[in-house]
């Protein structure tokens, strides 16, 4: 469905406000791609961004593989060393990505995620007082400091160290919304080894994604990830093309229908299993999927209840 391309869709409103922010004030300068390819190589969707041979996303209990070499993208990232290599210094990428996840109303098998990365040369940071990390970290902070602003107005922020693969330092941009601390993005300067691999080992750069669900939840008080893909009138008409944070009107009536179930597992038991097999039968009818409860007998087995919570958003 492309929501992301969709102009009058939550998504594709928030996507288009992102680029606004970036042609006003790097005019000209960041390539935009919103129409690649969602299956990517194993090589490309993990090696490439330095993810480790036995890091948990690789299992096929979070990722959807095609066949042994190709998966179908866990982020935006599965294409930033191939944009690196055919010469592109500025770009954002937009697309739909797909993982494996719990069921609950901020997660779904497939999502919407940006990525951003701007490459800066030797003649950018010689003259000035910072090494070549410290002034790309520079940059980076007040591009996306000005992104948050752009998107929520006059909020207060704070980059939190954390850790990616793929950058180093790595940073989390948090802002004060709503009367708490809410994620925006993550970001950091690009690992070195991926640009040496990509032929720009005489360049620094750094590198942003963003989950556009996430932040569209927010700003047009979306109650549940679900309602993304309604194309029920009475949610798609309550939006506009350029109208960034309109506020969703709730228009499903029914409570929740709670059912138990209980039952054996096995030691390769996952519970991203459980919620496939859920997803397969009864589809977005299901609410939410929440251990409730577990117990192992005198011979050493286990077993777990889980509470399936059923309301569709739609009637």
């Amino acid at each position: 469905m492309q929501l992301h391309n969709r102009d009058q869709h939550p998504i594709g409103i928030l996507k288009n406000a992102i680029y606004d922010y970036f042609d006003t004030n790097y005019l000209n300068k960041f390539d935009k791609f919103d129409n690649l390819f969602p299956v990517v190589s194993v090589k490309q969707n993990f090696d490439d961004v330095l993810v480790p041979a036995d890091h948990v996303s690789r299992s096929y209990n979070d990722t959807y593989y095609v066949d042994s070499q190709t998966v179908l993208r866990c982020h935006t990232s599965a294409h930033q060393a191939e944009l690196l290599r055919k010469g592109h210094s500025n770009f954002l990428v937009t697309g739909d990505v797909y993982r494996r996840d719990s069921i609950d109303s901020t997660h779904y098998p497939v999502f919407h995620q940006m990525e951003g990365v701007q490459v800066f040369s030797p003649d950018d940071w010689e003259g000035s007082r910072a090494d070549a990390n410290s002034y790309a970290a520079g940059y980076l902070k007040e591009c996306l400091e000005g992104l948050a602003l752009h998107l929520f107005g006059a909020v207060e922020m704070r980059w939190v160290d954390t850790y990616f693969p793929f950058t180093n330092p790595s940073f989390e941009l948090e802002i004060y919304f709503q009367e708490k601390w809410m994620e925006v993005l993550g970001c950091g300067v690009t690992e070195q080894k991926i640009l040496k691999r990509s032929g720009r080992k005489d360049n620094v750069a750094w590198a942003f994604g963003l989950g556009l669900e996430r932040l569209a939840m927010v700003l047009f008080d979306i109650p549940d990830i679900r309602l993304f893909w309604s194309t029920d009138e009475r949610f798609t008409s309550q939006f506009s093309k350029g109208q960034l944070g309109v506020k969703f009107k709730p228009f499903s009536k029914y409570p929740p229908c709670y059912k138990d179930m209980s039952f054996w597992i096995s030691d390769s038991f996952t519970e991203n299993n459980l919620c496939e097999v859920v997803r397969g039968i009864a589809g977005d009818l299901v609410e939410e999927v929440k251990l409730i409860g577990n117990f192992t007998n005198k011979k050493g087995m286990t077993s777990h209840c889980y509470r399936i919570a059923y309301r569709s958003m739609e009637r």
